[in-house]
């Protein structure tokens, strides 16, 4: 997770969009892998994989939308955790599951998700009980939509 984390803003930093190495990883331990070896074999089958980029680029927009639905449905088994019960919980959850297929964007479906959810803590009144990171991500993603 730290390598992700570190990577994503590494990337951020340099203008690039999301560098995510955790699936990868996850990939190669559900296999079985054990040991930084696993991580190796996949890095190179990803590079490999590079000659392929042209392929991927040369497909339209709706494939992508197609490709977004299948993460959100795979997104959908890991919910269970989210108080249903707490409208301010779920509802910025729900909207970001809508918003990713409908922007084609899994980035700004999670960036409208901590807009709204900052939105709900301030009307509600609950706005004190937030932790910090939540408002400094929502200022953030409300100037990146706004540039």
């Amino acid at each position: 997770m730290l390598a992700d984390s570190v990577g994503t803003v590494a990337g951020s930093l340099l203008g690039t969009s999301t560098v995510t190495s955790y699936v990868e990883s996850g990939a190669g331990v559900k296999a079985g892998g054990r040991t930084g070896m696993t991580s190796l074999v996949i890095g190179v089958l990803f590079l490999l994989c590079l000659g392929f980029a042209p392929l991927a680029t040369s497909l339209p927009k709706e494939i992508d939308g197609a490709a977004l639905v299948y993460v959100a449905v795979l997104f959908v088994r890991n919910i269970t955790d989210i108080d249903w019960n707490d409208i301010a919980e779920s509802a910025p959850a729900v909207l970001a599951m809508i918003t990713m297929p409908l922007t084609y964007s899994i980035s700004n479906g999670i960036a409208l998700a901590f807009i709204a959810y900052a939105l709900i803590k301030i009307l509600s009144g609950k706005a004190s009980k937030t932790s910090p990171a939540i408002w400094v991500v929502a200022v953030l993603s409300v100037l990146s939509f706004s540039i």
